[in-house]
């Protein structure tokens, strides 16, 4: 079967596909529907996701489930104080020939080289050993003793972080954060989804998640976003968007200026078109559209824009911020 040919299969098998992996992660996972696809997205449009929610509403249940869901290779790190850089990455161990007492190095991979990898509680290691995720996250590579190693395709990082302990954490850099394609935010659930995961996570063992997609697959859908058309108005939708976030902008209101310090860069405005691109093939659309963006925006804007002083005065959050912009920028 040609590329093409297996694209197009790939397209036609895309709803059922879509059906089959949520009856999937159901399985584990009750409600939080709206952070489910978001997973989604971030996993077809190739990209990184950190979920940020306070402890006890199934941040890494969430991961682990999805993971479950895909045929593919998953190691979680659990990010502490005390973790090394080589303890992500791996590093160089000596081995000995017991015979002729002759030693070699030998590359020990770590945790990383994974085609998912959850990184748990990310902002609880120093700003050193965050950064060891910077290559892996862009380059989809890492450099270890001036020698390059690819990382396995698809290579998608899930990390999770508290929002609320602050005593022994390490807040994520504005470059590290900026890696990550999406930010979706965990909330409570509702009564009824919460009556419902008590009763079924306090009973009896409930039925595991299946595979449902492979390595092969997961690709093919990735290069399929690449190739879902988008309008030149919805792309310059997007653009208005984020350099309206930038006080420094001649497009950015006198509202946002005093509100934000820092706006969100270029690589905002490719995550909303990717990520528009993505939703759109999930619901079965042959284009993507101002509604995607606008769906799309609260989760791959918010990592990205710093509110001021001001606006920290004012209990405003980034959110906030976002909402200003989506009613403010002309649609």
């Amino acid at each position: 079967m040609t590329e093409s040919e297996q694209a197009e299969d790939a397209l036609a098998r895309l709803n059922e596909t879509r059906d089959r992996l949520l009856v999937e992660i159901r399985k584990g996972i009750i409600g939080q529907d709206e952070v489910i696809e978001q997973l989604l997205v971030t996993l077809l449009a190739r990209g990184h996701c950190l979920l940020t929610g306070i402890p006890g509403l199934g941040k890494t249940l969430l991961v682990k489930t999805l993971s479950q869901c895909l045929s593919l290779s998953f190691k979680r790190i659990q990010f502490t104080p005390d973790l090394m850089p080589a303890d992500v990455v791996g590093t160089e161990v000596v081995d000995e020939d017991p015979a002729t007492g002759k030693r070699s190095f030998r590359f020990s991979a770590g945790p990383i080289f994974a085609n998912v990898v959850l990184a748990d509680e990310i902002n609880r290691t120093p700003p050193k050993t965050q950064a060891a995720l910077l290559e892996a996250m862009e380059e989809r590579q890492v450099t270890v003793s001036g020698e390059t190693r690819p990382l396995p395709p698809p290579f998608l990082v899930l990390a999770t972080q508290n929002p609320i302990e602050l005593e022994g954490t390490y807040p994520l850099p504005e470059a590290q954060l900026d890696r990550f394609l999406l930010n979706p935010v965990i909330q409570y659930l509702s009564t009824e989804d919460e009556i419902k995961m008590v009763s079924e996570t306090t009973g009896v063992d409930r039925e595991a998640p299946q595979p449902v997609l492979e390595a092969e697959d997961i690709l093919t859908l990735q290069s399929l976003v690449r190739q879902v058309p988008v309008s030149a108005n919805v792309v310059a939708y997007a653009v208005g968007l984020v350099s309206a976030s930038r006080p420094v902008s001649e497009d950015c209101d006198e509202w946002t200026a005093k509100r934000v310090k820092w706006g969100a860069g270029s690589r905002g405005a490719q995550a909303l078109i990717l990520a528009a691109k993505s939703r759109a093939l999930l619901a079965g659309r042959a284009n993507a559209s101002r509604e995607d963006v606008k769906t799309m925006a609260k989760s791959c804007l918010r990592h990205r824009i710093l509110p001021s002083f001001f606006a920290d005065s004012e209990g405003l959050s980034s959110d906030e911020i976002i909402d200003h912009l989506l009613e403010s920028v002309p649609s």
